[in-house]
């Protein structure tokens, strides 16, 4: 079998070629979107008796509700009421409330930094400037209103402003070309392999 590939080597990677293109073809039609990424740090209030590992993990425990909060309708009722900021509210608008929440949960997103306390917020618009002022948006909403959450005993605290990404994160581009070109590639061997005569004449 593997002769029969080496043989065939130039055609396999030929069609890998032609599924990595279709898959940027298809890429190229969603539209992209740039990532916004900013953090917080969450500090809970010392306690006599409480030692700094027992923190972090209390802290870990309140990002991860956080992030998790960060998902829902409230809170997404809180950004949109921030006047602070102005960035594109209409993409959410219109919408019914599954599709509303769905695409929410896709363009907010919240992840800890496990052993620091860090909470990472990335978001996700249509252009760089949006990203940001969409990213400042929600970072704002975290640090002012995060304590209805998660109690008063609680500082959330901005400590890395928005980081825009240079190109579109999604779709991705080359993630997704390369999967294409590595698909285009297994089909083909696996074609050449068992109906060699039927696809390439052997």
């Amino acid at each position: 079998m593997l002769h029969l590939l080496r043989k065939h080597l130039k055609i396999i990677i030929v069609w890998g070629v032609i599924f990595a293109m279709l898959s940027l073809v298809v890429s190229l039609l969603f539209p992209s979107q740039y990532s916004a990424s900013s953090q917080v740090l969450i500090i809970t209030r010392d306690k006599t008796g409480v030692d700094p590992y027992t923190q972090i993990k209390s802290s870990e425990r309140i990002g991860e509700n956080l992030a998790q909060v960060m998902k829902t309708t409230d809170f997404y009722n809180k950004v949109m009421e921030n006047t602070n900021v102005v960035f594109d509210k209409t993409r959410w608008q219109n919408l019914s409330d599954r599709d509303q929440r769905k695409n929410w949960k896709k363009d907010v997103q919240g992840s800890m930094v496990y052993g620091t306390g860090l909470l990472n917020i990335t978001v996700y618009s249509g252009n760089q400037d949006d990203a940001r002022a969409f990213s400042d948006a929600v970072t704002q909403t975290v640090t002012t209103r995060g304590w209805e959450y998660i109690g008063g005993d609680v500082t959330v605290k901005p400590v890395n402003n928005a980081l825009v990404s240079r190109l579109p994160d999604r779709p991705n581009y080359l993630a997704n070309t390369i999967i294409g070109f590595v698909l285009g590639v297994l089909l083909a061997s696996w074609w050449t392999a068992r109906y060699k005569r039927g696809m390439f004449g052997v």
